[in-house]
């Protein structure tokens, strides 16, 4: 199956779950990246503010401020189609821009350097669990996660979102660590057995 078509059929999925279900299930999520070591460890932590359907991360970033963990997020720029991030201390840090995304208002926040960040938390559609990914077609973190030599990445989602394999290509930047609501899925591991194997 091409990109484009498991990116729908997954999309397609995650549009019919319920909203207890939804909340639930990204509670769930929260709960394990909170015990992860390289959260725990972390002292600046890059992540995206969700849009439903993705696993909410309003209640990941609150419980993290609560740590005293810096938070960065991204700010998109279509014209280049690059990536920055800066660091919040409060939602109201934040404007809504095209396709309902909130993104950082700049003037009020921190600018972030890529290698500032200790784990870069990707979003994505759809996952395999030797960490490659189907984005959401805009190539922003493709981009951005070239550069990003110093951390580890991890990706929050649900079970559905996961396949048996993702197309790759070759500039492909796979994730290190995926977690869901019952697993922790370690990708680094799964890849080195499959270059082993």
């Amino acid at each position: 199956m091409d990109k484009t078509t498991l990116r729908n059929k997954v999309r397609e999925t995650l549009a019919i779950m319920n909203e207890e279900v939804y909340i639930r299930q990204s509670k769930a999520v929260v709960q394990r990246v909170l015990q992860e070591p390289y959260i725990i460890e972390a002292n600046t932590i890059g992540i995206t503010i969700s849009n439903q359907p993705e696993v909410d991360t309003i209640l990941l970033i609150e419980e993290l401020w609560q740590l005293g963990k810096k938070v960065a997020v991204p700010k998109c720029h279509p014209k280049t189609r690059e990536m920055t991030f800066y660091a919040i201390e409060s939602f109201a840090q934040l404007e809504t821009v095209y396709m309902h995304l909130r993104e950082p208002i700049p003037e009020r926040c921190e600018l972030v350097d890529a290698n500032e960040m200790d784990i870069i938390l990707v979003p994505g559609v759809v996952f395999d669990r030797l960490g490659y990914r189907i984005g959401y077609g805009g190539g922003y973190y493709d981009r951005y996660i070239l550069n990003y030599k110093k951390g580890k990445l991890m990706s929050l989602l649900f079970e559905e979102q996961i396949v048996n394999r993702v197309p790759t290509e070759e500039h492909d930047c796979p994730v290190d660590i995926i977690v869901t609501p019952t697993e922790r899925i370690d990708c680094l591991a799964n890849r080195g057995a499959n270059e082993n194997g």
